[in-house]
């Protein structure tokens, strides 16, 4: 299983910006590079799963520290 290494607003960012790219996909069935906000998904599921591949490589966690 994979550790959790986003956290707090950092979460919250990545589930709104994955939640707007993916209404755009839904809202706006003309754009011609429409595919592009199905990128929306990356976002949306690292905040939904609290882990970042990208952040494991870095060495990065924005989770609070545990006491």
């Amino acid at each position: 299983m994979l550790r959790k290494n986003v956290g707090g607003i950092d979460r919250v960012l990545r589930l709104l910006a994955g939640l707007a790219l993916l209404a755009g996909f839904v809202l706006d069935p003309g754009a011609s590079l429409r595919w592009l906000y199905l990128l929306g998904l990356v976002p949306l599921l690292t905040g939904l799963f609290g882990t970042c591949p990208v952040y494991t490589l870095l060495g990065i966690s924005t989770c609070p520290k545990r006491k």
